[in-house]
């Protein structure tokens, strides 16, 4: 991980004025103490607008707090807000010579102003990002300033560590196909010139391209298949089609040494993405967005970080920076819609994929997301005629189209057509046999249908093989057991399947049956009482039945089986009464 931000600042504004007291004399000024604390509430909430607002105010009142100058960039830069970052970090690092935000922000601003000696002095007087970001950063800023044999002796010399040659021999390529040479650049790619590569998503449609560029458009359609095979991905589909049309496509990955930072910033955020805290990885893709504004995967990857901090607002203004002329638009529609969804504005979002589909009526994926939508909105009817238009447009069968008839299935089967559930589930098995989902939403369904249970608990025993730890799988393999009146064996799943959903109503609704199977009267109750207390808004109550947990608790569950007509609990003479 790059040395910067190594530290508690990267956790963002909280932590800063977390560890700023507030002097006595602040404590009785309301016009920072209001500031503060709203700073403080806004940095909470992933809400950056609010965090320049208030940060602002709160500066206004202690021009030179460095911790609430730090927040204020965090904000800045999360916004993508960067010249107005700007002068907050001057005065910081005015303040601090060393601050590394500080710092990063003036690197940032020097590199887009295209100030080579800026960058070059900033990084050579003892500033460093860390790792291999300094030499590259270098390799860079020569080729912007026209050295274009300096940043290859840089390559060179990276190239000798072990570490550090495929990062480097990726760069090489990209700057070489920025100065034309695409046969060099290509050669680099293939492996030829001695180190292999593993290609990300953007690695791969640069390849592409230079391969386009050198009259290969055949070949550059089997690395896409090669890599990218069946992925659903509407940028990918677009290219490839616009490479099997014949066309020369484009080499724009790298337009500029601006272009290949900002594809050096990604690929940093890229790799931090999983393990680093957001606010670092959005300050990455941030530079590489105003680096260069059409990195849409930049883009894409800050409206990516946006959704994982719960802020949805930004993701869906952050999507809508992909111009619709982008390859990437479908994508980044098809994000915004999701986005819309989970800030309950559903109908935004199924309004958004059906103008898309409007749009591109012959893109599976779009007919896809759409009928996911509506799933989620248990309109089911238009859920299935998405999903049927989708499937329809399918050339030929892949494994991948699993999760459409699956879906597909699990709509019938809410929807009260069963046949026709069944049919979509078997045929998802056919296209991908060992699927957990599908083998255990199957045996759950049979098992509750009272169909097929040996079937069913092979299918359940197979998906718990798979994810042993999925708590709504072992729930399932305790749940057929009891079915089948194996209760002794159903007591250990369902308490797993508890400890791994502690919360779930329903689970512990089936563990408290399971209790009373076996004579734990007792502690049956207590599961059904935690059942109901785990009951929220939220909650799907056709799983859990709220007056049926009730009743049970009332009058016990053989009672409740007879008022209903069911199967009686067949009682086993080593069930341990209470």
């Amino acid at each position: 991980m790059p040395r910067l931000f190594q530290t508690a600042r990267t956790l963002g504004v909280a932590s800063f004025l977390a560890l700023t007291a507030l002097p006595i004399s602040a404590q009785s000024t309301d016009g920072f103490t209001g500031a503060y604390l709203a700073a403080r509430s806004a940095d909470a909430n992933a809400d950056f607008e609010a965090l320049v607002e208030y940060g602002t105010r709160a500066l206004a009142e202690r021009p030179d707090n460095a911790g609430i100058m730090e927040g204020l960039l965090v904000a800045h830069l999360g916004l993508g807000q960067i010249d107005q970052a700007v002068p907050v970090a001057r005065r910081l690092v005015e303040m601090s010579e060393g601050n590394e935000l500080g710092q990063i922000v003036l690197l940032g601003d020097a590199m887009g102003r295209e100030d080579w000696a800026a960058v070059e002095d900033t990084m050579n007087g003892g500033f460093s990002v860390g790792g291999l970001m300094d030499p590259l950063i270098l390799a860079w800023t020569a080729i912007g300033d026209g050295r274009m044999s300096r940043a290859l002796e840089v390559f060179e010399e990276l190239s000798q560590d072990d570490v550090a040659k495929q990062v480097s021999a990726f760069q090489k390529a990209q700057a070489l196909a920025y100065v034309g040479d695409y046969e060099g650049a290509a050669a680099i790619l293939s492996g030829e010139a001695g180190v292999e590569l593993a290609l990300n998503r953007s690695g791969v449609i640069a390849y592409a391209q230079i391969l386009s560029q050198l009259e290969r458009n055949n070949d550059a359609i089997a690395l896409l298949d090669a890599q990218l095979p069946n992925t659903g991905d509407e940028e990918i589909a677009m290219l490839r089609a616009e490479l099997e049309s014949g066309a020369t496509v484009e080499f724009d990955s790298v337009k500029s040494p601006k272009d290949g930072l900002s594809a050096l910033f990604y690929n940093v955020a890229e790799v931090l993405a999983n393990d680093a805290s957001p606010s670092l990885v959005l300050i990455y893709a941030r530079l590489s967005q105003f680096l260069d504004p059409e990195n849409v995967s930049a883009t894409l990857l800050c409206a990516a970080v946006f959704e994982d901090m719960q802020n949805h607002e930004l993701a869906v203004q952050t999507y809508d920076q992909i111009a619709p002329d982008s390859r990437a638009y479908v994508q980044a529609m098809m994000g915004k819609a999701s986005a819309l969804r989970r800030s309950d504005q559903a109908e935004a979002g199924i309004e958004t994929l059906t103008t898309l589909a409007d749009r591109y009526p012959d893109l599976a994926p779009v007919h896809v997301a759409l009928g996911d939508a509506y799933r989620y909105e248990e309109a089911w009817p238009e859920a299935i005629a998405a999903y049927d238009r989708a499937i329809s447009l399918y050339p030929e069968e892949v494994a991948a189209q699993w999760a459409v008839y699956f879906a597909r299935g699990i709509v019938n089967e809410r929807g009260g057509r069963w046949e026709d559930a069944e049919r979509d589930f078997r045929k998802a098995l056919e296209l991908e046999p060992d699927q957990p989902s599908v083998l255990n939403y199957l045996g759950y369904s049979l098992v509750e249908k009272r169909e097929n249970l040996d079937e069913a608990l092979g299918m359940i025993e197979k998906a718990v093989d798979q994810r042993p730890n999925e708590g709504y799988i072992v729930d399932s393999l305790g749940w057929v057991y009891y079915r089948l009146g194996r209760y002794d064996e159903a007591v250990p799943q369902m308490e797993k399947a508890v400890s791994l959903m502690p919360v779930d109503p329903v689970v512990n609704d089936h563990l408290g049956d399971v209790y009373w199977a076996v004579g734990r009267t007792r502690e049956a109750e207590f599961q059904w009482s935690r059942a109901l207390s785990f009951i929220t808004d939220e909650t799907n109550l056709e799983e859990v039945k709220p007056d049926r947990i009730r009743r049970k608790l009332e009058v016990g569950l053989d009672k409740v089986l007879e008022e209903e007509g069911g199967d009686p609990i067949l009682r086993q003479e080593s069930a341990a009464a209470n």
